[in-house]
């Protein structure tokens, strides 16, 4: 039975024609503010996924939910075709999560941190070592025994996407993984990520880095006080010569909002 359990997920996990993501109604309220508001969204297998919005629009609460961290309040989530929270462990094998906190294990260094996420994802002691080595060069992090604590915030970024790539996922969600970062990590990580999707992987991510995501992602959506306002490719959101920026400040309501002081 065990056996026939684990071949069923083997095959929805590799069924690329299924959503990576399928959020339906989705909600989440604290007191009387709902800080997700009937979220209904579908992610396609292999896709590079931006999901934006102003500060406080939902965006990290729905990541919160994907990952089992909250409960929503009410709605449907499906991730590579396993319900949430039904089959939340069988999920969690198979995400790769980047959050916006820096959850990270201080009193580790680098190497110990890789290696014991990698063993709780089940690899064995020789092959998780030997991957924390090999990531810890691939993100160029080159002091292995240096304290999580002594890391910068950029360096911890790092670290925190090298730990979501060990166990070889097929689907990452990633809540500001650029915050902090310098130009030149920035641009190992989106190499690194740009890699994986070509492999077949899916990217769901947060930015308030407009460009950044423009660059990267192949479709958006952008939720506004906890509600889906616009989704779409990339190529069929922008009318004309608009930016992505352009967009996203149009459809939050956000032009016109400045007033110039008398005396600035």
């Amino acid at each position: 039975m065990d056996t026939q359990r684990r071949l069923s997920y083997h095959e929805i996990f590799m069924n690329e024609s299924a959503p990576a993501i399928s959020v339906r109604n989705l909600r989440k309220v604290y007191g009387t503010k709902a800080a997700v508001d009937g979220l209904t969204l579908t992610v396609p297998h292999g896709c590079f996924f931006g999901f934006l919005g102003p500060n406080g629009a939902g965006k990290s609460t729905t990541i919160r939910m994907l990952t089992g961290l909250i409960p929503p309040s009410s709605g449907e989530i499906e991730l590579l075709g396993l319900r949430m929270p039904d089959e939340e462990l069988e999920i969690k094998k198979r995400i790769g999560l980047v959050p916006d906190e820096s959850l990270l294990f201080d009193r580790l260094t680098g190497a110990e941190f890789l290696e014991f996420v990698g063993r709780m994802y089940g690899l064995t002691r020789i092959v998780a070592k030997a991957r924390a080595g090999e990531l810890l060069e691939l993100f160029e992090l080159h002091e292995p025994r240096k304290l999580i604590a002594e890391y910068s915030k950029g360096m911890r970024k790092r670290v925190a996407m090298a730990a979501s790539l060990i166990h070889r996922p097929e689907l990452f969600l990633m809540d500001e993984p650029f915050e902090g970062v310098d130009a030149v990590g920035a641009r190992l990580m989106k190499d690194i990520l740009i890699d994986q999707v070509r492999h077949g992987a899916t990217i769901f991510l947060t930015s308030h880095v407009l460009e950044v995501v423009e660059r990267l992602c192949d479709r958006v959506a952008i939720i506004h006080e906890g509600k889906l306002v616009r989704e779409g490719a990339m190529q069929d959101l922008r009318s004309g010569s608009e930016t992505l920026e352009d967009v996203f400040v149009r459809v939050v309501g956000a032009e016109g909002a400045f007033e110039r002081l008398d005396w600035l």
